[in-house]
């Protein structure tokens, strides 16, 4: 598998392509972070005594959370550095499993498509399905994150 922190350009990237993260521990400070930022202070976050009574066996990462992380990820494998122009969405998101604290996540991205734009000279649609998973192989996140990206003659944005 491929592990770069080369920026990729547009025309590199091709179908079938793979890249991994490196891990990240989810820290208690991540949590409060996400919940201040966002108000979101769900209990199934927040409140220990509350989360184990429930299914989940204790607190458990906010699903936004575990999405955003999977974004940032991928933003640190280095492939897109200044190559990307836009983050366009998704088809879908799957959240399988819960992240807990503690967790070290990691990120692997397959190039499922590569699209040049008939409408744009300066850029081209990259579509990565995405995988986060935790220490034990646990699946998290799933996901078709789409991307413009930067082509070669593009040094700059606006060029």
């Amino acid at each position: 598998m491929v592990y770069s922190y080369k920026p990729h350009h547009f025309e590199e990237f091709e179908e079938g392509q793979t890249f991994r993260s490196p891990g990240r521990t989810i820290t208690e400070t991540d949590v409060v972070m996400h919940a201040a930022t966002t108000s979101d202070w769900n209990e199934l976050h927040t409140n220990e005594e509350f989360a184990r009574e429930r299914d989940f066996d204790g607190r458990i990462v906010h699903g936004p959370m575990t999405f955003v992380q999977a974004i940032g990820m991928v933003m640190r494998i280095g492939i897109l550095e200044r190559t990307a122009y836009a983050f366009l969405g998704m088809n879908y998101m799957d959240l399988p499993d819960p992240v807990r604290i503690g967790d070290t996540v990691s990120v692997d991205i397959e190039v499922a498509e590569t699209k040049a734009l008939e409408s744009r000279d300066d850029v081209g649609l990259v579509v990565f399905e995405t995988e986060m998973t935790t220490q034990e192989e646990t699946v998290v996140f799933q996901g078709d994150l789409k991307f413009f990206v930067l082509k070669t003659d593009q040094t700059e944005f606006g060029s």
